[in-house]
């Protein structure tokens, strides 16, 4: 059910109306602001620098200013999703829009590192409450199941292709402006989404949600963070007690907000939208195919500037040809459901084209630019495939005034597979690449392949070059064993959905 303030199509009780131009004027205006959230995620990459020498933060400090985003983010997705049924959707997302602006003002102008990390923090919950809302909007505006797979697919695509603009963006503004300059092109989408949002975007909230489930909001916080960090630090500092001692505080507050979630009266996310049709299998799904797609950025990254040698913003401009193929994916799928492919095999055909970017990968070499990029363009297809779908399922399923909650579920999910992609695939490469650099190397070059940048330089003779060839040749090893991981997860995955999927029936309304 549904409040509105604006004018929407109406047609006959349980009859989809199909969207105008109206709905698909407010889906681009509603793409900006998602393209900035997703984009915030990476703009930092090649600003660090000129941070450094600017406001001199400390190593911890340094940390922060790139973390607390995401970490922020994360944490509240499930809180802000909650707040947008209750409230109304477009209310929270344009309260986002005028937080996620006034924020992206004050870090561009920060004098401290201090002022610079409560900035990156504010934006976080701008971006938290910005992503649920445009879900929850989307599925509002776009009743008809085909015109809804086509937006939902340009959602998707928009999310996956943010990340990499967000680096090359970065490097293009810092190279011609300062560092500031990469949170002041927020402003002009941020104001335009709150002149335009009003007028184009109807109001969608619960319109009897209950009392809000107050201590749940700290019980979220306590289970999200303390995994997502210690997820985050482990493929680079290692299975160390402390990160561990992390990922079991926050598995125990896991348990205690499951278990208030099914014990209250109004729970701040409701037990029965995982008993609705298609919504836990896509829920975990969608875990799965983050997980082989930022598993797999761990090593393409590093390997277009450490392996190839390319500078970093050379490395991010190279990376932007793999999302030639993520424009194709998301419109090609969505023909695919259109024409009645079964969503189920789909998507397990998403994770299987998933599975074959992974298997290129691992047959790359120390000197295989095309391959790699061909294989990351095979990947982010297969995952665009796959995550389109899967929040197509999802959101179809529930009620439109649990359409936040459900976004936001589906988004905590996302960046729990990131990490956990990360965490998982990145220990093997880290594993092998140490078992193959011999004991005689230094001992930050047997870390890290960038240790064995590092300590190459100070090395005589062609002893360094020696190193550096050893070093390469260890991070693809290391790559491969990683590849094959993530493809056999892949490839399972795409078993499952063509199992679990089969006889996913929603209703669309």
């Amino acid at each position: 059910m549904t409040n509105s303030t604006s004018t929407l199509p109406v047609g006959a009780p349980g009859v989809p109306v199909r969207a105008g131009r109206r709905e698909w004027t407010a889906l681009g205006v509603l793409m900006l602001p998602l393209l900035l959230v997703s984009m915030d995620v990476s703009v930092l990459y090649f600003a660090t620098p000129a941070i450094n020498a600017d406001l001199r933060p400390t190593g911890t400090q340094q940390l922060w200013i790139f973390d607390i985003y995401g970490f922020v983010l994360a944490g509240l997705l499930m809180t802000t999703g909650s707040l947008g049924d209750r409230l109304g959707s477009r209310r929270l997302l344009l309260c986002g829009a005028a937080a996620f602006g006034t924020a992206s003002l004050l870090a561009a102008y920060a004098n401290s590192a201090e002022t610079l990390i409560a900035a990156r923090a504010v934006l976080g919950v701008g971006g938290a409450t910005l992503m649920p809302s445009t879900m929850a909007l989307l599925r509002t505006m776009f009743t008809d199941p085909a015109q809804r797979t086509k937006a939902i697919g340009l959602w998707s695509g928009v999310m996956t292709a943010g990340v990499a603009l967000g680096s090359v963006l970065s490097g293009i503004l810092v190279e011609h402006f300062w560092w500031g300059s990469v949170f002041l092109v927020n402003l002009p989408a941020m104001a335009l989404l709150l002149v335009l949002g009003p007028v184009l975007l109807p109001e969608s909230r619960n319109p009897a949600p209950g009392r809000f489930d107050w201590p749940s909001i700290p019980l979220s916080l306590a289970a999200v963070l303390p995994v997502i960090y210690g997820l985050k630090e482990i493929p680079s500092e290692g299975w160390h007690l402390r990160y561990v001692a992390s990922l079991v505080v926050g598995l125990l507050f896991a348990a205690l907000f499951v278990r208030r979630q099914r014990a209250g009266a109004a729970p701040l996310i409701p037990p029965a939208l995982f008993r609705g049709p298609g919504f836990t299998p896509s829920l975990l799904l969608t875990l799965v195919s983050a997980f082989g797609m930022m598993g797999s950025a761990v090593f393409t990254t590093q390997y277009l500037q450490s392996v190839l040698g390319k500078s970093p913003l050379a490395a991010a401009l190279w990376s932007l040809l793999p999302s030639v193929l993520i424009g194709v994916a998301g419109p090609l799928t969505a023909r695919l459901v259109q024409r009645g492919v079964h969503r189920g095999h789909v998507v397990a055909a998403g994770f299987a084209v998933g599975a074959a970017g992974f298997a290129l990968l691992a047959l790359a070499g120390t000197d295989s630019l095309w391959l790699v990029l061909a294989a990351a363009g095979v990947l982010a297809s297969g995952v665009v495939m796959v995550m389109s779908q899967l929040t197509d399922l999802a959101m179809s399923g529930v009620p439109a005034e649990r359409a936040g909650t459900a976004s936001a579920l589906l988004e905590t999910g996302t960046e729990f597979g990131g990490a956990l992609g990360m965490a998982v695939l990145g220990t093997i490469g880290t594993a092998l690449y140490r078992h193959e650099m011999p004991a005689a190397a230094p001992a930050e070059a047997r870390e890290t392949l960038g240790g064995a940048l590092a300590e190459a330089p100070g090395l005589p003779g062609r002893a360094g070059e020696s190193l550096l060839t050893t070093a390469r040749e260890a991070f693809t090893g290391g790559m491969h064993a990683a590849a094959v991981a993530g493809a056999a997860t892949l490839a399972l995955a795409a078993v499952v959905a063509a199992t679990t999927l089969r006889r996913s029936q929603v209703r669309d309304s």
